[in-house]
């Protein structure tokens, strides 16, 4: 493990070509994935050893699933996917797994995932495996994100840990600073918009001051978040947004 005086490695990045394979079939899924920060989980999950794991909290249709399976393909790794699946208007329940099954199966990629279809925060307290990497993009309150991380205690010594939403979502922002800025075994080391990289590693001052310098950007998303709610989007675009959906 890196001493916290040391920087953290970051991988070096996949060939574009096998990168702008993948994002062509998960641009064709609905959700929230943005390019850079596809590029983000890509690169790190090609980057772990032969027949890595990745645990993926929140799933949807597969956008981000389609994503991490296509990098760990050439590894012969697996994406375990823990997904409830909710019924309601919100998360679709049955149609919105049925959508998720349909997509990984036409992105070729059916052989890479392991559908765990449970809330995250009940199967946590019987896991007892070790996974490489930890994509969180489950519910976004702050309960939940503080039980999420705990699943970090499965991953290797700087194993990377991916949380979308961050600086951006109140709950999640509020779970990484009661959790994460006082922690000794989780470091911040850089964003893709909403998207935060931390690593399994001891962390130094200065990757503390680093999460606190985020702190004016989700101010800004917060009030943009509540400007869309007043339909505002005219004052909204004063401060760079210029869309109907929250930042993400």
């Amino acid at each position: 493990m890196p001493t916290a005086d040391e920087p953290i490695p970051h991988p070096e990045p996949a060939p574009d070509s096998d990168f702008a394979a993948a994002w062509a079939i998960a641009d064709t899924i609905p959700g929230w994935l943005k390019p850079g920060q596809a590029r983000l989980l890509f690169d790190h999950a090609r980057a772990l050893g032969p027949g890595a794991r990745v645990l993926e909290i929140g799933s949807h249709q597969g956008r981000s699933t389609v994503i991490l399976a296509k990098a760990l393909e050439p590894l012969g790794g697996t994406v375990i996917c823990v997904d409830p699946f909710v019924e309601g208007k919100l998360f679709g329940g049955t149609p919105t797994r049925t959508k998720f099954e349909q997509h990984v199966a036409a992105a070729g990629v059916g052989d890479r995932v392991d559908l765990r279809a449970e809330y995250s925060t009940k199967l946590r307290p019987r896991w007892t495996d070790g996974f490489d990497m930890l994509y969180i993009d489950g519910k976004h309150d702050y309960w939940t994100l503080s039980d999420d991380l705990k699943w970090s205690a499965h991953l290797p010594e700087d194993g990377p840990i991916l949380i979308h939403d961050c600086y951006s979502s109140i709950g999640v922002t509020l779970g990484i600073l009661a959790h994460v800025l006082p922690s000794r075994t989780l470091r911040y080391a850089a964003r893709s918009d909403s998207m935060a990289l931390f690593f399994n590693a001891r962390p130094s001052g200065a990757d503390r001051i680093r999460i606190l310098g985020e702190l004016p950007w989700w101010i800004r998303n917060v009030l943009i978040k509540v400007l869309l709610r007043l339909r505002l989007r005219p004052v909204a675009r004063v401060f760079g947004h210029d869309s109907p959906y929250d930042p993400y």
